[in-house]
């Protein structure tokens, strides 16, 4: 029935199933079995592809895409639709190979887009964040595709996406050096900003375009060149950006995608991390996987972004508004489905505010939260990622309800399907339950009543990972306070939405290392020089 609305609201005709054998092609409307052998053209979809049907054929690729050629692979693999669990088609399963072509082909790029002038590395930017404007609403289409992702808040991925590019298009010209004055009168010392090189790129299923704008941005406005690697649940969309990217005129080479299956992502990831030709990694996912980059890192000493797992704390003191730390929570846990490396993961409330605060959010929970199919108007959450997303949801609220833990409102799974969880408000939380010390990536919120500021802020900073942190409180000094000691590299202060293109996203402790987007984004992809120059 969801993949049915699906199309209907695409405005494409039903597809029949495809066979071994047969090719799909680009018509208006949708795209249908070619009726002889299909020349080489921007959407030749392996398999069943019905999914896509009404999306744009241009940006609909499957191949990897390395110096600015579209090229296939000896295996593919399938890419399905979380909602329904439909194929949406078949893409390129590269391997240790393709990998290495790639990192060969950025390498050679390098040479010559590090010489490129930082006005037309802007201008060039900024054609690619035109046409992802222009061609918006079938990206976000792609977007709730292949991530479940409500359309709306796939819309608002594609604007954040593009702003990135829109943003470095305009700090590629603002890369400053420094002279400094000496004791001897005749130096001069310079410092100047040169590109690192090659960076590989590994990025999450959650932001399947954001997460690449804003580092492939910072790249290549500051000279460097780089090789996707995107997430194996959302390929279309860095392959997408890749059409683009093409289309605005970004060298060969400069570019490169190499999407692979789960079976492949560790030898591949392993592959581009140890690569000589690769000076930088940048990462987002788990601790867990960015710790076996750093050791990769680490043998050939190689600079490294690393934005990794949190546990974000959401604080609401005595002092609060309550009705503006419901909102603020209802933002910070709820979107994506909480799938969200900055969701709100435990919620600590004082004991004055508490049974006020737990009765409006389950209101507000009941009244604003609707499960369905992304491209459902009206779903704000969408389905997990997979199975075993779900699988972890269910098994935290088992353990919290085992541990004495009460459900306020959801608890299991929903009836649409498989990968479907109902919005779950938990009360009576203790920290001895696995929600309070383990990253849920849900749509879950667990309540912990507190006491004391000092109580409040240990409990929050009692973990090993640091993203971000969010409370309310009207109380000036109390802000001050809290804000400077909570142990995160973000912190929203009566706001539960705090990322944005022109502030540095990051975090601390083993939340990662290193600062994305705003001015200090492309401080990451560039080295010191410095030149002392005599004789004068």
């Amino acid at each position: 029935m969801a993949t049915c609305f699906w199309l209907r609201s695409c405005g494409a005709r039903r597809l029949g199933s495809t066979f071994p054998g047969c090719r799909l092609h680009p018509r208006a409307g949708g795209l249908v079995p070619a009726p002889g052998p299909a020349a080489p053209g921007p959407a030749q979809l392996r398999g069943y592809a019905g999914g896509l049907a009404g999306l744009s054929a241009a940006l609909l690729r499957t191949d990897s895409f390395v110096g600015g050629r579209w090229l296939p692979a000896a295996a593919t693999f399938p890419v399905q639709d979380p909602a329904s669990g439909a194929a949406l088609g078949m893409v390129a399963d590269c391997g240790v190979s393709e990998a290495r072509a790639a990192v060969r082909a950025a390498y050679e790029a390098f040479c010559s887009w590090r010489k490129v002038s930082a006005k037309e590395r802007s201008s060039l930017l900024r054609k690619w964040y035109n046409l992802m404007i222009q061609n918006k609403d079938d990206l976000a289409r792609i977007i709730t595709a292949e991530s479940g992702k409500p359309l709306k808040e796939a819309h608002g991925e594609i604007l954040y996406s593009a702003f990135f590019l829109e943003w470095f298009s305009e700090e590629a010209r603002r890369v400053y050096g420094d002279i400094i004055y000496t004791p001897a009168k005749d130096k001069r010392a310079l410092v100047l900003k040169q590109p690192v090189g090659v960076a590989a790129v590994i990025t999450p299923w959650n932001f399947p375009s954001a997460m690449i704008t804003r580092k492939v941005g910072a790249a290549l406005a500051a000279g460097c060149t780089v090789v996707v690697k995107p997430a194996e649940d959302t390929p279309f969309s860095a392959l997408a950006l890749a059409e683009l990217a093409s289309q605005a005129g970004i060298p060969p080479g400069v570019y490169n995608v190499i999407p692979c299956s789960r079976k492949n992502a560790k030898e591949v990831g392993e592959a581009i991390c140890t690569d000589p030709l690769v000076s930088k990694i940048s990462f987002t996912g788990s601790t867990t996987t960015g710790k076996i980059l750093l050791h990769h890192a680490a043998n050939s000493v190689k600079r490294v972004s690393m934005e990794l797992g949190g546990l974000a704390p959401f604080i609401v003191f005595d002092s609060a508004n309550v009705d503006q730390a419901v909102a603020g929570a209802l933002a910070s846990k709820f979107r994506n489905t909480g799938q969200t490396c900055v969701c709100s993961n435990r919620f600590l409330v004082q004991r004055g505010i508490h049974d006020a605060f737990v009765k409006a959010f389950a209101e507000a929970m009941k009244k604003n939260l609707h499960v369905g199919n992304g491209f459902e108007e009206g779903t704000t959450q969408g389905p997990l990622i997979n199975e075993k997303a779900v699988e972890k949801v269910e098994k935290q609220v088992n353990d919290a309800v085992s541990k004495g833990a009460t459900i306020v409102t959801g608890g299991k799974r929903h009836h649409l399907g498989k990968n479907f969880f109902e919005p779950t408000l938990l009360s009576n939380v203790t920290q001895d339950m696995l929600c309070t010390h383990e990253e849920t990536f849900g749509p879950l919120a667990p309540v912990i009543k507190f006491d004391t500021e000092e109580e409040a802020i240990a409990i929050a900073n009692a973990t090993d990972v640091g993203l971000a942190g969010y409370f309310y409180s009207q109380d000036p000094a109390q802000i001050w306070r809290v804000a400077e000691q909570l142990e995160v590299g973000m912190v929203g202060v009566n706001e539960g939405l705090i990322s944005s293109v022109e502030c540095p996203f990051g975090g601390v402790k083993q939340s990662g290392l290193g600062r994305e987007g705003s001015k200090y984004g492309i401080d990451e992809y560039l080295e010191l020089k410095y030149v002392c120059y005599g004789g004068l």
